[in-house]
Protein backbone atom coordinates (compact mmCIF):
# COMPACT_ATOMS: atom_id res chain seq x y z
CA UNK A 1 0.00 0.00 0.00
CA UNK A 2 3.23 2.26 0.17
CA UNK A 3 2.69 3.62 -3.15
CA UNK A 4 0.30 6.48 -2.29
CA UNK A 5 1.59 10.11 -2.46
CA UNK A 6 0.87 12.62 0.02
CA UNK A 7 1.93 15.38 -2.33
CA UNK A 8 -1.41 15.37 -3.68
CA UNK A 9 -2.84 16.63 -0.97
CA UNK A 10 -0.55 18.66 1.22
CA UNK A 11 -1.33 21.93 -0.60
CA UNK A 12 -1.27 23.87 3.15
CA UNK A 13 2.13 24.48 1.18
CA UNK A 14 1.24 25.03 -2.31
CA UNK A 15 1.03 22.37 -5.29
CA UNK A 16 1.95 23.82 -8.17
CA UNK A 17 5.09 23.65 -11.05
CA UNK A 18 5.98 27.43 -11.37
CA UNK A 19 8.10 28.70 -8.73
CA UNK A 20 5.97 32.43 -8.26
CA UNK A 21 4.83 34.57 -5.35
CA UNK A 22 6.70 32.81 -2.56
CA UNK A 23 6.04 34.03 1.08
CA UNK A 24 9.26 32.62 2.54
CA UNK A 25 12.37 30.09 2.10
CA UNK A 26 9.75 27.10 3.63
CA UNK A 27 7.38 28.03 1.20
CA UNK A 28 9.57 27.80 -2.05
CA UNK A 29 11.01 25.36 -0.45
CA UNK A 30 7.75 23.41 -0.61
CA UNK A 31 7.09 24.12 -4.11
CA UNK A 32 9.62 23.06 -5.67
CA UNK A 33 9.61 19.40 -4.01
CA UNK A 34 5.76 19.26 -4.93
CA UNK A 35 7.23 20.13 -8.58
CA UNK A 36 10.08 17.66 -8.49
CA UNK A 37 8.14 14.95 -7.28
CA UNK A 38 4.91 14.92 -9.79
CA UNK A 39 3.92 12.96 -12.44
CA UNK A 40 6.20 13.52 -15.89
CA UNK A 41 8.07 16.57 -13.72
CA UNK A 42 11.09 18.01 -16.09
CA UNK A 43 13.03 18.95 -13.14
CA UNK A 44 16.03 16.24 -13.13
CA UNK A 45 16.48 15.04 -9.58
CA UNK A 46 19.98 12.82 -10.51
CA UNK A 47 23.03 13.55 -8.61
CA UNK A 48 25.99 14.95 -10.60
CA UNK A 49 29.64 15.16 -9.52
CA UNK A 50 31.81 16.48 -11.87
CA UNK A 51 31.34 20.32 -12.87
CA UNK A 52 32.28 22.19 -15.95
CA UNK A 53 35.46 24.10 -15.85
CA UNK A 54 34.87 27.85 -15.87
CA UNK A 55 37.66 29.03 -18.47
CA UNK A 56 40.46 32.08 -17.39
CA UNK A 57 38.43 34.54 -19.28
CA UNK A 58 35.06 34.46 -16.94
CA UNK A 59 37.10 36.83 -14.88
CA UNK A 60 36.59 40.53 -16.32
CA UNK A 61 38.53 43.73 -15.23
CA UNK A 62 37.65 44.95 -11.75
CA UNK A 63 40.19 47.99 -11.64
CA UNK A 64 38.18 50.63 -9.54
CA UNK A 65 34.99 49.10 -9.03
CA UNK A 66 35.64 48.38 -5.26
CA UNK A 67 35.85 52.15 -4.74
CA UNK A 68 32.76 52.64 -6.16
CA UNK A 69 31.12 50.31 -4.73
CA UNK A 70 31.84 51.32 -1.32
CA UNK A 71 28.70 52.63 1.32
CA UNK A 72 29.19 55.87 2.93
CA UNK A 73 25.73 55.72 4.79
CA UNK A 74 22.40 54.00 4.28
CA UNK A 75 19.25 55.64 5.62
CA UNK A 76 18.29 55.64 8.69
CA UNK A 77 21.38 53.86 9.52
CA UNK A 78 23.32 54.47 13.06
CA UNK A 79 26.81 55.22 13.17
CA UNK A 80 29.35 51.97 12.63
CA UNK A 81 33.01 50.99 12.95
CA UNK A 82 33.38 49.15 9.81
CA UNK A 83 33.25 49.49 5.87
CA UNK A 84 30.30 48.20 3.79
CA UNK A 85 30.14 47.59 0.80
CA UNK A 86 27.36 47.30 -2.35
CA UNK A 87 26.97 46.26 -6.00
CA UNK A 88 26.52 44.55 -8.85
CA UNK A 89 29.33 41.65 -10.18
CA UNK A 90 28.72 40.47 -13.73
CA UNK A 91 28.78 36.86 -13.81
CA UNK A 92 27.77 36.21 -18.02
CA UNK A 93 29.02 39.05 -20.01
CA UNK A 94 27.11 37.68 -23.14
CA UNK A 95 23.49 37.45 -20.89
CA UNK A 96 24.26 40.52 -19.32
CA UNK A 97 23.93 38.50 -16.03
CA UNK A 98 24.85 40.27 -13.00
CA UNK A 99 24.25 39.50 -8.99
CA UNK A 100 23.91 41.84 -6.33
CA UNK A 101 25.88 41.61 -3.53
CA UNK A 102 26.50 43.38 0.43
CA UNK A 103 29.75 42.91 2.19
CA UNK A 104 30.48 43.76 5.69
CA UNK A 105 34.15 44.07 6.89
CA UNK A 106 34.51 43.00 10.24
CA UNK A 107 34.06 45.46 13.10
CA UNK A 108 38.07 44.69 14.28
CA UNK A 109 41.04 43.09 12.51
CA UNK A 110 39.33 42.81 9.50
CA UNK A 111 42.67 42.00 8.04
CA UNK A 112 43.50 38.68 9.87
CA UNK A 113 39.75 37.65 9.48
CA UNK A 114 38.62 35.06 7.42
CA UNK A 115 35.89 35.61 4.35
CA UNK A 116 32.48 34.73 4.98
CA UNK A 117 29.88 34.01 2.30
CA UNK A 118 26.13 33.37 3.16
CA UNK A 119 23.64 32.17 0.84
CA UNK A 120 20.12 31.69 1.79
CA UNK A 121 17.28 29.37 -0.02
CA UNK A 122 14.24 28.78 -1.32
CA UNK A 123 15.26 28.15 -4.49
CA UNK A 124 14.61 31.85 -5.08
CA UNK A 125 15.11 33.42 -1.80
CA UNK A 126 17.54 36.87 -1.08
CA UNK A 127 20.64 36.91 1.04
CA UNK A 128 19.88 40.79 1.32
CA UNK A 129 16.66 40.18 2.82
CA UNK A 130 16.96 37.51 5.32
CA UNK A 131 20.50 36.65 6.00
CA UNK A 132 22.01 40.71 5.76
CA UNK A 133 17.82 42.43 7.52
CA UNK A 134 16.62 39.51 9.56
CA UNK A 135 19.53 37.11 10.66
CA UNK A 136 22.81 38.08 11.58
CA UNK A 137 23.91 41.16 9.70
CA UNK A 138 24.81 44.51 11.49
CA UNK A 139 21.38 45.81 11.19
CA UNK A 140 18.03 44.91 11.46
CA UNK A 141 14.89 47.17 10.32
CA UNK A 142 12.84 49.15 12.67
CA UNK A 143 8.51 48.64 12.08
CA UNK A 144 8.85 51.81 10.14
CA UNK A 145 10.32 50.60 7.33
CA UNK A 146 12.82 54.09 7.22
CA UNK A 147 15.35 53.40 10.25
CA UNK A 148 17.88 50.75 11.19
CA UNK A 149 19.59 49.41 14.59
CA UNK A 150 21.93 47.78 15.07
CA UNK A 151 22.92 44.07 15.74
CA UNK A 152 25.03 43.88 18.27
CA UNK A 153 25.30 39.67 17.74
CA UNK A 154 26.16 40.54 13.93
CA UNK A 155 28.51 38.05 12.50
CA UNK A 156 30.82 40.86 11.13
CA UNK A 157 32.05 40.42 15.08
CA UNK A 158 34.49 37.42 13.99
CA UNK A 159 34.41 37.78 10.26
CA UNK A 160 34.26 40.19 7.17
CA UNK A 161 30.76 38.67 5.90
CA UNK A 162 29.37 38.28 1.85
CA UNK A 163 25.79 38.28 0.82
CA UNK A 164 24.75 37.61 -2.61
CA UNK A 165 21.67 37.15 -4.28
CA UNK A 166 21.27 34.38 -6.60
CA UNK A 167 20.85 33.06 -8.75
CA UNK A 168 19.43 35.75 -11.42
CA UNK A 169 15.97 37.15 -10.82
CA UNK A 170 16.16 36.71 -6.84
CA UNK A 171 16.34 40.45 -5.10
CA UNK A 172 18.13 43.12 -7.38
CA UNK A 173 20.00 40.35 -9.26
CA UNK A 174 19.20 40.40 -12.90
CA UNK A 175 19.60 38.98 -16.37
CA UNK A 176 19.55 41.40 -19.55
CA UNK A 177 18.50 38.02 -21.29
CA UNK A 178 15.14 37.28 -19.81
CA UNK A 179 14.75 33.13 -21.15
CA UNK A 180 17.84 33.05 -18.24
CA UNK A 181 14.45 33.03 -15.85
CA UNK A 182 13.21 29.97 -17.36
CA UNK A 183 16.72 27.83 -17.03
CA UNK A 184 17.37 28.32 -13.61
CA UNK A 185 18.85 25.34 -11.46
CA UNK A 186 21.19 23.81 -9.29
CA UNK A 187 23.62 23.87 -11.84
CA UNK A 188 23.37 27.33 -13.27
CA UNK A 189 23.68 28.69 -9.54
CA UNK A 190 26.79 26.91 -8.84
CA UNK A 191 28.04 27.98 -11.83
CA UNK A 192 26.86 31.32 -11.97
CA UNK A 193 28.32 31.76 -8.09
CA UNK A 194 31.61 30.50 -8.76
CA UNK A 195 31.68 33.22 -11.76
CA UNK A 196 31.08 35.89 -8.92
CA UNK A 197 33.59 34.83 -6.32
CA UNK A 198 36.10 34.48 -8.96
CA UNK A 199 35.16 38.06 -9.99
CA UNK A 200 34.83 39.44 -6.22
CA UNK A 201 37.87 38.17 -5.52
CA UNK A 202 39.70 39.79 -8.28
CA UNK A 203 37.80 43.15 -7.21
CA UNK A 204 38.62 42.61 -3.83
CA UNK A 205 42.22 40.92 -4.13
CA UNK A 206 42.91 41.67 -0.12
CA UNK A 207 40.91 38.21 0.39
CA UNK A 208 42.16 36.27 -2.63
CA UNK A 209 44.52 34.28 0.28
CA UNK A 210 42.24 34.80 3.29
CA UNK A 211 41.00 31.80 4.86
CA UNK A 212 37.21 31.22 2.93
CA UNK A 213 34.32 29.78 4.61
CA UNK A 214 30.50 28.89 3.15
CA UNK A 215 27.51 29.19 5.13
CA UNK A 216 23.87 29.09 4.45
CA UNK A 217 20.74 27.61 5.56
CA UNK A 218 17.36 25.95 4.05
CA UNK A 219 18.01 24.97 0.21
CA UNK A 220 21.38 26.62 0.57
CA UNK A 221 21.74 23.29 2.07
CA UNK A 222 22.05 22.42 -1.99
CA UNK A 223 23.86 25.48 -2.92
CA UNK A 224 26.28 25.67 -0.22
CA UNK A 225 28.27 22.48 -0.77
CA UNK A 226 27.60 22.36 -4.84
CA UNK A 227 29.35 25.90 -5.10
CA UNK A 228 32.28 24.16 -2.52
CA UNK A 229 31.96 21.27 -4.79
CA UNK A 230 32.86 23.68 -7.92
CA UNK A 231 35.12 25.25 -5.85
CA UNK A 232 37.39 21.85 -5.35
CA UNK A 233 37.05 21.37 -8.88
CA UNK A 234 38.32 24.16 -9.88
CA UNK A 235 41.33 23.99 -7.03
CA UNK A 236 42.63 20.70 -8.84
CA UNK A 237 42.97 21.78 -11.98
CA UNK A 238 44.61 24.93 -10.85
CA UNK A 239 42.14 27.46 -12.09
CA UNK A 240 41.40 30.36 -9.97
CA UNK A 241 42.44 28.60 -6.40
CA UNK A 242 40.34 29.86 -3.94
CA UNK A 243 41.28 28.76 -0.05
CA UNK A 244 38.05 27.02 0.80
CA UNK A 245 38.37 26.16 4.52
CA UNK A 246 35.21 24.88 5.45
CA UNK A 247 31.05 24.91 5.11
CA UNK A 248 28.45 25.70 7.62
CA UNK A 249 24.43 24.57 6.93
CA UNK A 250 21.48 25.38 8.71
CA UNK A 251 18.22 23.89 8.45
CA UNK A 252 19.43 22.35 5.33
CA UNK A 253 17.35 20.16 2.37
CA UNK A 254 20.33 17.20 2.87
CA UNK A 255 18.31 14.17 1.60
CA UNK A 256 14.87 14.00 0.28
CA UNK A 257 13.39 10.92 1.35
CA UNK A 258 14.59 11.80 4.94
CA UNK A 259 14.16 14.80 4.58
CA UNK A 260 10.46 14.53 4.31
CA UNK A 261 9.84 11.59 7.08
CA UNK A 262 12.13 13.54 9.58
CA UNK A 263 8.93 16.33 8.11
CA UNK A 264 6.05 14.49 9.47
CA UNK A 265 7.70 12.86 12.75
CA UNK A 266 8.66 16.15 13.89
CA UNK A 267 4.88 17.14 13.37
CA UNK A 268 4.03 14.13 15.70
CA UNK A 269 6.21 14.01 18.39
CA UNK A 270 5.31 17.83 18.80
CA UNK A 271 2.28 17.11 19.16
CA UNK A 272 0.72 18.91 15.93
CA UNK A 273 -0.02 15.22 14.52
CA UNK A 274 -2.37 12.46 15.71
CA UNK A 275 -1.36 8.86 15.82
CA UNK A 276 -3.56 7.62 13.24
CA UNK A 277 -2.16 10.50 10.89
CA UNK A 278 1.31 9.36 11.36
CA UNK A 279 0.51 5.69 11.15
CA UNK A 280 -1.68 6.16 7.71
CA UNK A 281 1.66 8.61 6.43
CA UNK A 282 4.12 5.67 7.22
CA UNK A 283 2.22 3.60 5.71
CA UNK A 284 -0.16 4.75 3.34
CA UNK A 285 2.23 7.56 1.51
CA UNK A 286 5.06 7.80 -0.33
CA UNK A 287 6.71 10.90 0.24
CA UNK A 288 8.60 10.73 -3.08
CA UNK A 289 6.30 9.99 -5.52
CA UNK A 290 3.10 11.13 -7.43
CA UNK A 291 1.08 7.71 -6.80
CA UNK A 292 -3.11 7.18 -7.38
CA UNK A 293 -4.79 8.75 -4.70
CA UNK A 294 -5.54 6.48 -1.20
CA UNK A 295 -8.18 7.44 1.32
CA UNK A 296 -6.00 7.01 4.37
CA UNK A 297 -3.12 9.55 3.14
CA UNK A 298 -5.57 11.96 1.95
CA UNK A 299 -6.82 11.95 5.65
CA UNK A 300 -3.51 12.27 7.27
CA UNK A 301 -2.84 15.21 4.74
CA UNK A 302 -6.01 17.04 5.08
CA UNK A 303 -5.54 16.61 8.89
CA UNK A 304 -1.88 18.02 8.66
CA UNK A 305 -3.46 21.00 6.65
CA UNK A 306 -5.94 21.89 9.52
CA UNK A 307 -3.71 21.77 12.39
CA UNK A 308 -0.51 23.38 10.97
CA UNK A 309 -2.57 25.89 8.71
CA UNK A 310 -3.08 28.71 11.27
CA UNK A 311 0.86 28.42 13.29
CA UNK A 312 4.36 29.91 11.75
CA UNK A 313 5.98 26.13 10.62
CA UNK A 314 8.82 27.98 10.54
CA UNK A 315 8.93 28.30 14.82
CA UNK A 316 6.45 26.53 15.75
CA UNK A 317 6.25 28.12 19.17
CA UNK A 318 6.60 31.42 17.64
CA UNK A 319 3.96 34.17 17.58
CA UNK A 320 2.66 35.28 13.94
CA UNK A 321 2.54 38.45 12.26
CA UNK A 322 -0.63 39.57 13.36
CA UNK A 323 -0.53 43.54 12.04
CA UNK A 324 1.70 44.13 9.38
CA UNK A 325 1.26 47.39 8.97
CA UNK A 326 4.24 49.83 8.95
CA UNK A 327 4.10 52.20 11.98
CA UNK A 328 5.07 55.91 12.51
CA UNK A 329 7.28 55.59 15.66
CA UNK A 330 8.85 52.02 15.42
CA UNK A 331 9.22 50.01 17.57
CA UNK A 332 12.14 49.12 20.08
CA UNK A 333 12.04 45.56 20.26
CA UNK A 334 15.28 43.99 21.54
CA UNK A 335 17.63 42.15 18.96
CA UNK A 336 16.49 39.40 21.38
CA UNK A 337 12.57 39.39 20.28
CA UNK A 338 12.28 38.98 16.53
CA UNK A 339 9.65 40.45 14.98
CA UNK A 340 7.68 37.90 12.60
CA UNK A 341 6.14 41.05 10.98
CA UNK A 342 9.98 41.96 9.63
CA UNK A 343 9.66 40.32 6.42
CA UNK A 344 6.93 43.59 5.53
CA UNK A 345 9.52 46.06 7.36
CA UNK A 346 12.34 44.92 5.37
CA UNK A 347 10.38 44.90 2.12
CA UNK A 348 9.43 48.97 2.53
CA UNK A 349 13.02 49.53 3.29
CA UNK A 350 14.57 47.92 0.33
CA UNK A 351 11.78 49.16 -2.08
CA UNK A 352 12.70 53.22 -0.85
CA UNK A 353 14.36 54.89 -3.65
CA UNK A 354 16.88 56.35 -1.75
CA UNK A 355 17.68 53.04 0.07
CA UNK A 356 18.70 51.63 -3.28
CA UNK A 357 20.53 54.87 -4.42
CA UNK A 358 22.84 54.08 -1.54
CA UNK A 359 23.04 50.36 -1.85
CA UNK A 360 23.91 51.09 -5.48
CA UNK A 361 21.34 48.71 -6.31
CA UNK A 362 18.49 48.53 -8.72
CA UNK A 363 21.01 50.58 -11.46
CA UNK A 364 18.88 49.25 -14.29
CA UNK A 365 15.50 50.20 -13.19
CA UNK A 366 13.79 46.22 -13.07
CA UNK A 367 10.24 46.19 -13.75
CA UNK A 368 9.23 45.10 -10.71
CA UNK A 369 9.76 45.80 -7.21
CA UNK A 370 12.31 44.19 -5.05
CA UNK A 371 11.10 40.80 -3.19
CA UNK A 372 12.46 38.82 -0.33
CA UNK A 373 11.91 35.75 -2.56
CA UNK A 374 11.59 35.61 -6.18
CA UNK A 375 8.44 36.34 -8.35
CA UNK A 376 10.05 35.84 -11.74
CA UNK A 377 12.08 32.22 -11.80
CA UNK A 378 9.30 30.44 -13.92
CA UNK A 379 10.88 27.04 -13.63
CA UNK A 380 13.46 25.25 -11.84
CA UNK A 381 15.79 23.00 -13.98
CA UNK A 382 17.75 20.39 -11.60
CA UNK A 383 17.85 19.40 -8.16
CA UNK A 384 19.47 16.09 -7.37
CA UNK A 385 17.53 14.02 -4.54
CA UNK A 386 20.50 14.10 -1.97
CA UNK A 387 23.81 16.11 -1.63
CA UNK A 388 25.29 13.56 0.84
CA UNK A 389 28.21 11.91 -1.72
CA UNK A 390 29.43 16.28 -1.45
CA UNK A 391 29.34 15.68 2.22
CA UNK A 392 31.16 12.86 1.59
CA UNK A 393 33.52 14.46 -0.57
CA UNK A 394 34.42 17.42 1.65
CA UNK A 395 35.31 15.04 4.75
CA UNK A 396 37.85 13.13 2.15
CA UNK A 397 39.35 16.33 1.68
CA UNK A 398 39.49 17.23 4.84
CA UNK A 399 37.06 20.35 4.50
CA UNK A 400 35.54 21.37 8.05
CA UNK A 401 31.88 20.24 7.94
CA UNK A 402 29.55 21.26 10.08
CA UNK A 403 25.54 21.09 9.84
CA UNK A 404 23.39 23.05 12.53
CA UNK A 405 19.70 22.91 12.80
CA UNK A 406 17.23 25.31 15.16
CA UNK A 407 15.33 22.84 17.00
CA UNK A 408 11.98 25.05 16.70
CA UNK A 409 11.55 24.99 13.02
CA UNK A 410 8.98 22.34 11.46
CA UNK A 411 10.04 22.73 8.11
CA UNK A 412 13.66 21.28 7.66
CA UNK A 413 13.50 20.08 11.30
CA UNK A 414 16.11 18.14 13.41
CA UNK A 415 14.38 15.03 12.76
CA UNK A 416 15.28 15.62 9.02
CA UNK A 417 18.71 16.71 9.53
CA UNK A 418 19.49 13.78 11.86
CA UNK A 419 17.75 11.44 9.71
CA UNK A 420 20.15 12.28 6.80
CA UNK A 421 23.28 12.17 8.59
CA UNK A 422 22.65 9.02 10.04
CA UNK A 423 22.48 7.58 6.41
CA UNK A 424 26.05 8.50 6.23
CA UNK A 425 27.11 6.47 8.90
CA UNK A 426 30.01 8.24 10.14
CA UNK A 427 32.08 6.75 13.25
CA UNK A 428 31.60 8.53 16.32
CA UNK A 429 34.21 11.44 17.69
CA UNK A 430 32.57 12.77 20.65
CA UNK A 431 29.47 11.91 22.22
CA UNK A 432 26.33 13.31 21.82
CA UNK A 433 26.50 16.20 24.75
CA UNK A 434 25.00 19.99 25.47
CA UNK A 435 26.90 23.13 24.39
CA UNK A 436 26.39 26.07 26.17
CA UNK A 437 26.27 30.21 25.98
CA UNK A 438 26.08 32.83 28.69
CA UNK A 439 25.72 29.60 31.56
CA UNK A 440 22.93 28.49 29.73
CA UNK A 441 22.54 25.31 27.34
CA UNK A 442 22.71 26.47 23.92
CA UNK A 443 21.90 23.66 22.11
CA UNK A 444 23.26 20.03 21.84
CA UNK A 445 26.07 18.77 19.91
CA UNK A 446 28.16 15.35 18.58
CA UNK A 447 31.20 15.21 16.38
CA UNK A 448 31.36 12.50 13.75
CA UNK A 449 34.60 11.69 12.11
CA UNK A 450 34.75 14.54 9.50
CA UNK A 451 31.52 16.09 10.51
CA UNK A 452 30.22 18.22 13.73
CA UNK A 453 26.38 18.66 14.27
CA UNK A 454 24.62 21.02 16.31
CA UNK A 455 21.49 21.97 17.23
CA UNK A 456 20.66 25.54 18.89
CA UNK A 457 17.90 25.39 21.44
CA UNK A 458 14.89 27.71 21.17
CA UNK A 459 16.05 28.92 17.27
CA UNK A 460 13.51 28.50 14.52
CA UNK A 461 14.30 27.92 10.35
CA UNK A 462 16.20 31.47 10.70
CA UNK A 463 18.55 30.43 13.39
CA UNK A 464 20.20 33.88 13.83
CA UNK A 465 16.29 35.43 13.93
CA UNK A 466 15.29 33.94 17.03
CA UNK A 467 18.42 33.32 18.85
CA UNK A 468 21.43 35.66 18.00
CA UNK A 469 23.73 35.16 20.65
CA UNK A 470 23.62 31.49 20.08
CA UNK A 471 23.79 31.75 16.49
CA UNK A 472 26.74 33.87 17.18
CA UNK A 473 28.30 31.53 19.27
CA UNK A 474 27.83 28.29 16.70
CA UNK A 475 29.65 30.56 13.71
CA UNK A 476 32.64 31.62 15.95
CA UNK A 477 33.11 27.93 17.28
CA UNK A 478 33.07 26.80 13.57
CA UNK A 479 35.40 29.32 12.54
CA UNK A 480 37.73 29.21 14.77
CA UNK A 481 37.44 24.98 14.25
CA UNK A 482 36.93 24.53 18.02
CA UNK A 483 34.29 22.13 19.48
CA UNK A 484 31.12 23.45 21.29
CA UNK A 485 31.33 22.67 24.68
Amino acid sequence: MKGTSLILFFCYFSCFLVLKSQANQGDALQRLFDAKYKQKSDIDIGFYGEVELVEKDIVLPQGGLKEKDKIEKLPGQPSVNFTQYGGYVTVDADHGRAFYYYFVEAEKDKESKPLLLWLNGGPGCSSLAYGAMEEHGPFRVRSDGKTLFRNRFSWNKVANVLFVESPAGVGFSYSNTTSDYNLSGDKMTARDNYAFLVNWLERYPEYKSRDFFISGESYAGHYVPQLAHTILQHNKAAKNTINLKGIIIGNAVINDETDQVGMYDYFWTHALLSDESIYNIHNYCNLTSDAPANPRCASAANEVNRNIGPIDIYSIYAPICIWSNLTDKPRKDPITKFDPCSEYFVYAYMNTPAVQEALHANVTRLNYTWESCSVILNAWADSPNTIIPLLQEFIKNKIRVWVFSGDTDGRVPVTSTRYSLNKMNLPIKSRFRPWYNKEEVGGYTIDYEGLTFATVRGAGHMVPSYQPSRALSLITHFLEGTPLH
